[in-house]
């Protein structure tokens, strides 16, 4: 008797034995909805993902409009943290510890998770991926724009520590509140962090582990503490620091840019393969968009064959664009679903 999909995904990121492959189909960016939908005769996100044999749900609630109810109408993030709501970078000529006092933080006292939580219970058969998104290290960036981010390590490090505690603390807490109402609605905490480029990390080493980690390792084992598996996010090349991710605890790695360095299907397979499970591999930056079917099936065998059976087949960027035929969504859905072990 198959294993139930919940229960198969778990397994599977536990790195234990498995009938087949996992599929997500990821989070398609807000304009592609519209034409998978006329393309699969789907209605609702969720009609396509059960049509595509989709076996992940991703119910965050940051991404819930309702998730914070200031009482005199601010936003969650209103101090500069989301990237789509504020203009300009509110400290970019923040020189000292107190210059933060300017700023209006987020206060978890606000927070409210009726409509997340009832998508959790409500979810069905499938591998629940939730927690806040706890995207610390995009804010930090955001706040003080990216050069200056980077400059301020070395230049005011206390500065960009306080920063980076302010922020931290107010996820840290979200997320305690959330697990609390969560329990064992959700399976694993997935947040992210983009931490490469198309080369290497963005910033140097010594600094990912002075002011990235600490936190980092408290957020995988906050985690950890309340039973659930832990997925990050990551775009880019960041197999320097796979070892440290490893070490502090992630189960699970995602997206797998497949073109950036050191990050294909071998490299990945050849140092971590057994230590780290994988959720991604399919190339969006070129295979998704330029290649035929035929190609997406290829390469779905392919790379199944190198990292299965404890991978989570799905495009190397959750955020499906326009720019990705439909009929190459459904070749990796297709072969993905073949179940192959």
């Amino acid at each position: 008797m198959s294993m139930k999909r919940r229960e198969l995904i778990r397994h599977l990121i536990a790195g234990e034995k498995v009938e087949r492959c996992g599929f997500w189909l990821g989070n398609p960016h807000a304009d592609s909805w519209p034409v998978l939908h006329k393309y699969f005769k789907t209605s609702t996100e969720e009609e396509l993902r059960k049509k595509l044999g989709d076996d992940c749900r991703w119910i965050c609630p940051q991404f819930y409009p309702d998730v914070y109810q200031d009482p005199k109408g601010a936003k969650l993030f209103d101090c500069g943290l989301d990237r789509e709501e504020h203009e300009g970078k509110p400290l970019a000529k923040c020189e000292t510890v107190k210059d933060l006092e300017k700023l209006l933080w987020p206060n978890p006292d606000y927070l409210n998770f009726e409509t997340c939580l009832k998508d959790l219970r409500n979810a069905g058969d499938v591998y629940r991926l939730s927690g806040f998104w706890t995207c610390f290290y995009h804010n930090i960036a955001d706040l003080f724009g990216m050069e200056d981010y980077f400059i301020k390590m070395y230049t005011h490090p206390e500065v960009v520590q306080a920063v980076t505690d302010k922020i931290c603390k107010f996820y840290y807490e979200a997320n305690e509140r959330f697990f609390d109402a969560a329990g064992k609605d959700m399976d694993a905490f997935f947040f992210g962090n983009d931490f490469g480029t198309q080369l290497s990390l963005i910033c140097g080493p010594a600094q990912f582990d002075e002011f990235i980690m600490p936190w980092f390792r408290r957020f995988t084992a906050q985690g950890h503490q309340r039973g659930y598996q832990v997925v990050l996010h990551s775009c880019g090349s960041i197999h320097g620091v796979i070892d440290r991710l490893i070490d502090s605890g992630v189960d699970c790695l995602h997206p797998i840019q497949a073109l950036a360095a050191n990050m294909d299907a071998k490299t990945l397979a050849r140092d971590f393969k057994g230590r780290i499970t994988f959720m991604g591999g399919i190339d969006t930056q070129l295979l998704m968009t330029n290649g035929t079917p035929e190609q997406i099936r290829q390469d779905v065998r392919r790379v199944r064959e190198i990292l299965g059976p404890n991978i989570i087949l799905s495009p190397s960027h959750e955020a499906i664009l326009t720019d990705v035929p439909p009929e190459n969504v459904e070749a990796l859905a297709a072969e993905a679903a073949f179940r192959g072990k």
